[in-house]
């Protein structure tokens, strides 16, 4: 299909596509008919200049010149066999290799620089389906809060004007023998973008044999995996360095976007694009929305909390426990502890007022319907941006199959959509290894449950050993140090498993064969979501709804493995609660913070060092894709967005326990923007963009956790809060709340009593012989009936905001179905003028017969023909 030429060749030339007739025998994803070219016919065309093309992609290994007689030189020699033949696959596939050593005492790192020549992205931007455009028009972003300041008149501090603004174009798939009606095509250098040279590159490099195919020895992944190669990477545009006259695309997004000092501006999303693909784009464009949508729900949440402050100094429960003149002497929290005074714990149950109040229940109501809110107006600002972008119906109709997929596939098929021939994986071994898969995922699950457990006897055993210890203060914050240091262990316990369970879902991911990268990217996402949901959110979830309640009463207390239930500390678990979401949620943070700011620094400064001393004899200044070796490899957006998803459970599903969740998480997404972008433009590699309509399953996944955040908060307003007891006590005992300690305490059992020699009280709503009183069922009903009616009212309002809210805005319906309308409208035109066309073609070969009329010949100019 593609003429092998010489390396220096660069002639500009238009591939016949007649290779490309169902009759032509040829691979599918294979790159091996280039080695056939020479037989095909090519058309040559001139348009445009044929310099010398850029820099599309590198390959880069390093060789050890101290270990030549090393035990590993076997491994090292079939490296060397690999490379050469994939070298030799991608000069038959048309690419022009060059090669750069860069040498020292003790290694030598090779640099293989590829050039894609005009004729060869030609044809791989039609086997790709890329759009290119068509016309262009000025650019139409829009941002809601911007027009709103323009309308009032408000001077808009977070608007910047960013130079070079990308256009907008109307677009569509590009044919090679339709080069002319498309903008641009004049100019062979300039035509296709880096960004469109570099997705080309990579699919002939994911492609590209270097041994047996059926063996899977095809693809730069592969040979990445294997250590062949150490590196594969498009260039960067230009050095980080700004250059005021005439900035490089990546100067511009470091100036205007990649700095701390622009975390009050809005995001240059267009030029992200532009740079770096729809995907990364659409993942800033939802962090920023997200980050945005934070703002009024840290400001609810700071005046709740704010609320319970004022509330603590002036509740009567929390008053009479503190300042009780006799005070209850409470029954042991563990089989060794003492008695102890309900008034010592004044400072915790004036901690637990803080979150525990009538303002949570309305913050839980807000939160939920802000959450529902945040998902539908998130639906329409994902279309706009999809409908901008040109990447609308991405997933259904332009993307391709995976080239892992199309290598190993074992038959074809008829795609459906396309009518095309593609490579086929039956759904029922799918699914089998899909089940098998759910089974690995389950017993992984298992083992954060055997953690958790370990961690509760951890607590109870700590809280007892500590108890012993003559440090009175000690003694008497033992379950508090129990439960602390729990916490630091359930974080560390998260770290460890989430490594390990992340590598475990890509293999079995890959083993599951999807047909598409964004079917393989949500399989992997979901797997290792579903374990970390689990992980992350197991300790909360049992403090919450089992921590307390199964631990019996004095004289009769549950164990788990023979050791007594843990119970909830003299503040309530809803204290505790909050104390688990504040280590996990900040803890987390933080350690990730530090993560992606002194790790990449410090590797950069050791890559950066490493090059600088085994260049320090020459004395040159390194090339561009030396430079660009030094920095750190591009690990994706997976991690970026499970942080994320991670904190938006923990905004959503506990908000009743810790009001200020918003807030944290706010401060840190203002932090997490330009941190992520700074990682993009100047420490990583930059990536090969790719295509997205959507942010893919993270959306299911965040509907998700909006429907469980409605149910969880229902539970724990009714079962963890004080909010009903205290509303049951003030219609039917004391409005204000006089007595209502003495309420919500039991007395030990006779039996107990005479044991030790002394009565206690402990939290119940129980008889004096242990069995559960009149008020327990009473308050059981009316908590059921809570939850029922919460649960009701947030998914109707919620339903009720998903009719009122369309998925798509008005205006980008309209433009649709314009540009449809119009599509079809040039169809019709089109087929008018190919049949006339064809009809004069037709009668212009007919004899005239003798029936007296001028018909059309070639080289004739009339327009019509007439009758003598």
């Amino acid at each position: 299909m593609l003429r092998k030429r010489a390396r220096e060749e660069d002639n500009a030339v238009l591939i016949d596509m007649a290779s490309l007739e169902p009759g032509n025998e040829s691979s599918y994803g294979s790159t091996a008919h280039a080695a056939e070219a020479g037989k095909q016919q090519v058309v040559p065309s001139r348009v445009g200049s044929p310099a010398q093309p850029p820099i599309d992609f590198v390959l880069v290994w390093e060789e050890d010149l101290r270990n030549q007689e090393s035990p590993s030189q076997d491994k090292t020699d079939t490296h060397e066999i690999w490379r050469e033949t994939f070298l030799e696959n991608l000069r038959l596939a048309g690419l022009n290799v060059d090669q750069h050593d860069v040498q020292d005492k003790a290694t030598t790192v090779h640099y293989v620089l590829l050039r894609a020549p005009w004729a060869v992205l030609c044809y791989y931007a039609e086997d790709l389906r890329l759009k290119l455009p068509l016309q262009e028009f000025p650019n139409q972003a829009s941002n809601w809060s911007a027009t709103l300041l323009e309308w009032l008149g408000i001077p808009n501090i977070l608007l910047e004007q960013v130079p070079d603004t990308p256009p907008e174009y109307y677009s569509c798939q590009f044919k090679a023998s339709k080069l002319r009606w498309f903008l641009g095509s004049g100019n062979q250098d300039t035509f296709f973008t880096s960004t469109k040279r570099h997705q080309i590159l990579f699919e002939i490099l994911a492609k590209t044999q270097y041994g047996h195919e059926k063996k899977c020895f095809f693809g730069i992944d592969q040979l990445l995996a294997e250590g062949a190669f150490s590196a594969a990477f498009p260039l960067h545009d230009g050095p980080i360095s700004a250059v005021p006259e005439n900035p490089t695309q990546r100067q511009v997004l470091l100036q205007h976007w990649a700095r701390w000092s622009k975390w009050c501006k809005y995001q240059p999303l267009d030029h992200v694009r532009r740079y770096f693909g729809e995907k990364v784009a659409l993942y800033f464009a939802w962090l920023g929305f997200y980050t945005g949508w934070l703002l009024p729900a840290a400001v609810v949440g700071t005046v709740v909390f704010l609320v319970g402050c004022f509330l603590v100094f002036s509740d009567v429960p929390t008053q009479e426990l503190c300042h009780t003149s006799d005070g209850f002497d409470m029954c042991p929290l563990c089989p060794d502890c003492s008695f102890w005074l309900l008034s010592s714990a004044c400072a915790l149950a004036q901690a637990g007022r803080l979150f525990d109040h009538g303002g949570t229940v309305f913050f839980s109501l807000f939160m939920a319907l802000w959450a529902v809110l945040f998902l539908e107006y998130w639906k329409r600002k994902n279309a706009t941006l999809a409908y901008r972008w040109d990447c609308s119906d991405y997933e259904d109709i332009e993307e391709r199959p995976r080239p892992q997929f199309a290598a190993r596939a074992p038959t074809t098929a008829l795609n459906p959509i396309t009518g095309e021939d593609e490579p086929y994986f039956p759904e029922k071994r799918r699914v089998h290894r899909m089940l098998a898969g759910s089974v690995v995922l389950l017993m992984m699950v298992a083992v954060v449950i055997m953690c958790l457990v370990s961690i509760i006897l951890y607590r109870a055993i700590m809280a007892v050993v500590v108890s012993k210890s003559e440090n009175a203060f000690l003694s008497a914050w033992a379950p508090r140090i129990a439960s602390l240091t729990g916490s630091v262990v359930n974080l560390v316990f998260i770290v460890i498993l989430s490594k390990v369970y992340v590598v475990l879902a890509q293999v079995l991911t890959r083993w599951e064969m999807h047909r598409t990268q964004t079917a393989f990217e949500d399989a992997f996402t979901l797997k290792v979501f579903i374990f970390q949901f689990v992980n992350f959110y197991a300790s909360p979830v049992y403090i919450a709804f089992f921590k307390g309640r199964f631990v019996g009463y004095p004289g009769n207390y549950h164990t788990l493995f023979g050791v007594r239930n843990e119970e909830c500390a003299a503040g309530g678990c809803l204290i505790e609660l909050a104390q688990e979401l504040l280590v996990i949620m900040v803890g987390k943070q933080v350690i990730n913070n530090v993560q992606e700011v002194l790790v990449p620094k410090l590797r950069g400064c050791w890559q950066k060092w490493y090059s600088r001393r085994r260049k320090a004899g020459t004395g040159t200044h390194p090339a561009p894709w030396e430079a660009d070796y030094q920095l750190l490899p591009c690990e994706g957006l997976f991690h970026e967005y499970l942080e994320m998803v991670l904190q938006f459970g923990f905004v959503t599903i506990f908000v009743a326990a810790c009001p200020l969740a918003p807030l944290f998480a706010l401060l840190n997404n203002w932090v997490e923007i330009r941190l992520d972008a700074r990682k993009f433009v100047c420490e990583y590699r930059r990536p090969v963009a790719e295509r997205a309509q959507d942010i893919g399953i993270w959306f299911h996944i965040l509907a998700g956790l909006t429907h469980l955040a409605v149910i969880s908060n229902a539970f724990l307003l009714a079962f963890s809060s004080d909010f009903l007891p205290r509303a049951y006590y003030r219609w039917t005992r004391a409005p204000d709340l006089r007595g209502f300690l003495n309420f919500t305490l039991a007395r030990a059992p006779s039996t107990f009593a005479a044991a030790h020699n002394r009565t206690c009280r402990y939290r119940a709503f129980r008889d004096d012989d242990g069995h559960y009183s009149q008020t327990y069922w009473t308050l059981l009903a009316i908590r059921l009936a809570f939850v029922i009616v919460f649960e009701h009212v947030v998914f109707s309002i919620g339903r009720l905001l998903d009719l009122l809210v369309p998925d798509i805005p008005e205006s980008v319906e309209i433009k649709v179905k314009r540009e449809y309308y119009l599509a079809k409208q040039a169809l019709a035109e089109n087929e008018v003028s190919t049949r006339a066309l064809s009809l004069m073609l037709s009668l212009a070969s007919w004899p005239t017969m003798g029936l007296g009329f001028h018909l059309f010949r070639p080289g004739r100019t009339a327009t019509k023909w007439v009758k003598d």
